[in-house]
Order: C-alpha cells, then structure tokens, then sequence
C-alpha cells in the first residue's frame, strides 16, 4: 500500500489478518498465503526496507537510533540498576527487528525446548520444533543433516570476511578452557566460534526478504505498509479483525477466519491491553474500557542481561577510524559493491560463544558476542581510535517484568524489565564478566591488547564489579515471554496459540515464550511463525 491508495481501493475483507511484517508475521504471512484461497493480509506500521542502512550488514549500527526504522522505546528507571532508563529499540519496517539485527542465528538449547513442554505447552519439545527450523533453512555451510535443512527460504552462511582479530578471541576463549564449536545449532550449544548469520550474498535476509518478498506477487497475499493497527474489532467474545489508521483515514479490517498478533513481545501485549485485553484493574487506571479480563498479559516479561568488558588497541587490524585505518576504511564501498569483501561485511559480533559458569547446571548459562572494534565507553556510536570488547549476557534470567499502559492518558507501553531483581540473575552475570575478563588478558591478546577502559583494571573485588554492572548493564534486544502459552489458567495462550476466553484470536511471536530461549531470538521466532502457520492449516482439513 502506498500513499496513493484510495478508500475505494482499500483492502477491507481477509479470511486471515497478520499484525506485524517481522520474523514470525513473514513466515505465517508466506505459508498462509501458500493456500491459494485464503485472502492474507500483513499488516507492518512501518514502510519499506529499501535502504543500503538495512541491506549492507555494517549498516546495522545507523539504524539503533533511527526515529524513521526503529522504535524508541525506553524502559522506565530500574531499581537494580542505579534507577536508568534502558533503551529498547525495535524494528519499524518491514521484516521487523530482522532488518536491523545482528543477523546470528542461533535456535537455543534443546533444554529450552523441552522444558516448555514440561511447562505444559504440548507440541513444544525439540524435537517437536526441530523440523520447522530445518524446513525453513537453506544450510550453505554443510552442517550435519540432522540438526539442518537445505532449500528453505532462510539461507546460513558464514560472514564473508570476518575480521582476523575474530580468531584471536578464539584462541583465547581455548587458553582459558573453552573449545571451538564449529555448529552452536546441532549438537551441542556450549563452545566458542564464528556466528552463522542469515545473509544472502553478503547482504541481509531479513524475514521479509527471504519469505513474502519472493512471493508478494501472489494474488491473495495483501501487504499493507504504513498501516498502523489501532485496536482490536471485538464484541467480547470473539475477534472478528483490526480498526487501522492509514495515512490520516482509519479503515476497519475484517478477519472472517483469524486475526494473528505477531508485533513481537512489547507490541503484542501492548495491543491486547490497548483493545481491553488484560488486566482488568490496570485497564480501568489506563482508561480502557474492559472487554476481557486476561490478568497475565503483559506479565513475564524477560530479556538478557548483558555486561560490558571494552579495551583500546593500537593496532588497526580491528575496526576502527584513525589515520592508519585509511586504507581499509576508504576502499571499504566499493570492496562491498565488487566482491562483498571489507569493512562493510562485518556485523559488528562476528564471533562468541556459550559457556558455564559456577551456577549452571548441566547447559551453559552465559554468552558472549565479541566485538572486534572498540565499543565506547562512554555509550557512543563510534569512537576515534581502535580496539575489541566483549558482550557477556544471562541465558536464562530468573527476573521478571511486565508492560503495561500507561496511566497519563496516552495508552503507550510501559515496560519495566525489572532487571536484576532476582539475586541469581546478577551472580550468573558477574561470572560471566570474571571470565570475559579472563578471555581478554589471555596471552592471543597479547600483541594487540590495551588499556581496559571499561570496567578498568582497578575495579577487582565482586562488589566493584557488581557496582560496575548495576551502572552499565543492558539488554541484548531478546524480550520476550509477555503473552505467555501454557496449559494453566493462568497462561494468556493455549499451547496453539489462541487467546483464552475470545475466539478469532491467536498470538505468534516471542511473547508466546514461557521462558527465554538461551541466545538469539530471530530464529525461534520464525520458527514460532511457522508451526503457528501449520497449527492454523491443520484445523481447515
């Protein structure tokens, strides 16, 4: 849809309606509409992803404070963190969050998994869930064919140039007892390596990219774009489609089979709550009429927690501007444009891992992202000079938050992670920065190593670092978990995904999430997407 659209031209009938063009709306959008008589529609507030910002993967880093493709979400003052706001972006555009990401893919452990099950949520074991992410993947890597599939829509690679200082952290991960894993998907998680990454030709593919743009000239599948979707169309009982504001005008849309939620794990719950879905005490605080009293919404909020160890270098084999980096930097486009080779290739955490600290048991409770450029400090965007640092976050976090509206009036999402409000979750975190440290002063360092700028040499003892990380931690951009599925009262879905209590009304994205998967959220939640998809089509038999 574009700007040009008409009331007369506008879409107003589907048999399904998808809220949200990101990683797991792309997938339900491209396998519902793969049923050629069923009219889909995706609806994405956001616009096009026709920007080099996107498609070039050192773009990434322009795009966390961009007001046209992101989000600006803050959380609100956290307790346990020196009362700081926390900054959330999130994507705005079509493909959602997986046009600015990182582009790793990792699925979690098996454990994940089959505890979900335990949990309750039937059909959720690995190796329930393992045959969507091998139908979805197109492995370039040649990994074991039992853990991966090849012809999917989603092709993994490998980046194509990572930087050399990305090995150096390899080798040093190996002097401090970590073994190189080369396959975090098959099986086993815990190891160091160079991240797979979902790229097509040294480019991006985004969810958009590789499941509803190839097919969006199918005549039943109805993107719209700058489409926001203000409230739910609901009698109470059922959901019957979405009320949307398009370019000033507001349409409603109808949904004769299911309205899907796939806005991810603030958008979602925000929606609900924004329609009377919720909490029926908060609602009334907010102003919203109750339409159904689902308490749980909003609630279970996690996220990883992630701390922060940052050295400078004098050495411009790592990313970074100064005049001796010149000659990488400067011939860095057309490198990218010839050869998808250079500075434009990397994606900022080239490499990582998972390990144990003291407090797991039996699956490794930490990760890491290495940098292999100097990460500020001071918060900045970019820094003169060179350097490496090391992202450390919390697997499972046993803290919980919520969102909820807020009560000045204008219904925006209140999110509160309430980090670090359980005591295992900051001991997990400061193993993790110990040994963070201890990969960094490793002797493969050695040559390029200097000066610890962040949390600085002096700090030593357990309360200085956990001083230093109440002050800096912040997330990985993983939430999830507040529209949680289960077979309990309780739960806000039924392990298929549907609403409790309102027909017409599913939920598809990370908010489905009991718990947390242990890495990065993009795969899981396209794979969410797809067994969503399968569930749906299995009732029409």
């Amino acid at each position: 849809m574009n700007k040009h659209t008409t009331q007369a031209d506008f879409p107003t009938e589907f048999d399904y309606i998808i809220v949200g063009g990101g990683a797991a709306g792309c997938v339900l959008a491209n396998r519902l509409s793969a049923r050629s008589t069923l009219r889909v529609a995706l609806i994405e507030a956001g616009g096009p992803d026709n920007t080099p910002r996107i498609h070039v993967p050192a773009g990434t880093i322009s795009l966390y404070k961009s007001q046209k493709y992101t989000y600006q979400y803050y959380s609100t003052p956290q307790a346990h963190l020196d009362n700081r706001r926390i900054h959330v972006p999130r994507g705005r555009m079509l493909g959602g969050s997986s046009s600015m990401n990182s582009m790793i893919y990792i699925r979690g452990a098996r454990s994940d998994y089959d505890h979900w099950e335990s949990l309750g949520c039937t059909g959720w074991g690995y190796d329930s869930v393992l045959k969507y992410f091998m139908r979805e993947e197109d492995n370039r890597l040649h990994q074991d064919p039992h853990f991966h599939g090849t012809g999917g829509e989603l092709i993994v690679d490998q980046p194509r140039d990572p930087l050399g200082v990305s090995r150096l952290f390899i080798q040093a991960a190996e002097e401090v007892g970590l073994k190189e894993n080369a396959d975090f998907n098959g099986a086993q998680l815990e190891g160091v390596g160079i991240y797979n990454v979902t790229q097509k030709d040294g480019k991006r593919l985004s969810a958009y990219r590789a499941f509803v743009a190839p097919v969006r000239s199918r005549p039943n599948l109805h993107v719209l774009t700058n489409c926001r979707v203000a409230s739910l169309v609901t009698d109470g009982q059922s959901v019957q489609g979405v009320t949307v504001e398009h370019n000033g005008q507001f349409h409603v849309l109808r949904a004769h089979r299911e309205t899907i939620l796939s806005a991810g794990a603030i958008g979602s719950p925000h929606l609900l709550m924004a329609s009377g879905i919720g909490n029926a005490a908060q609602l009334l605080e907010s102003g919203v009429p109750v339409v159904a009293d689902l308490p749980q919404v909003g609630c279970n909020l996690q996220d990883h927690i992630d701390g922060l160890v940052t050295l400078r270098s004098g050495s411009a084999t790592t990313l970074g501007f100064s005049r001796a980096s010149l000659g990488s930097v400067l011939p860095a486009p057309l490198q990218f444009l010839l050869k998808r080779k250079g500075w434009l290739t990397t994606n900022y955490v080239e490499a990582g891992g998972f390990a144990s600290t003291r407090y797991a048991q039996g699956v490794p409770d930490v990760q890491f992202h290495f940098v292999p450029g100097y990460r500020s400090h001071r918060g900045r965007l970019f820094e003169w000079g060179h350097g490496f640092a090391l992202h450390t976050c919390v697997l499972r976090p046993q803290s919980r938050g919520s969102i909820r509206l807020t009560r000045d009036g204008s219904r925006a999402p209140e999110i509160d992670f309430n980090f670090l409000s359980d005591e295992r979750d900051a001991l997990v975190l400061l193993e993790g920065i110990k040994l963070a440290r201890r990969i960094l002063r490793a002797s493969a360092f050695d040559g390029i190593r200097g000066k610890e700028m962040a949390p600085v040499a002096a700090l030593q003892t357990d309360a200085e670092l956990m001083a230093y990380l109440r002050a800096t931690a912040s997330t990985v951009f993983h939430p999830s978990g507040t529209c949680r599925m289960g077979s309990d009262d309780a739960s806000v879905l039924t392990p298929d995904l549907k609403v409790r209590g309102l027909k017409g009304l599913r939920v598809a994205d990370t908010s489905i999430m009991p718990t947390l998967i242990s890495g990065n959220t993009n795969a899981p939640t396209m794979m969410i997407g797809d067994k969503a998809a399968d569930m749906i089509l299995s009732e029409l038999a």
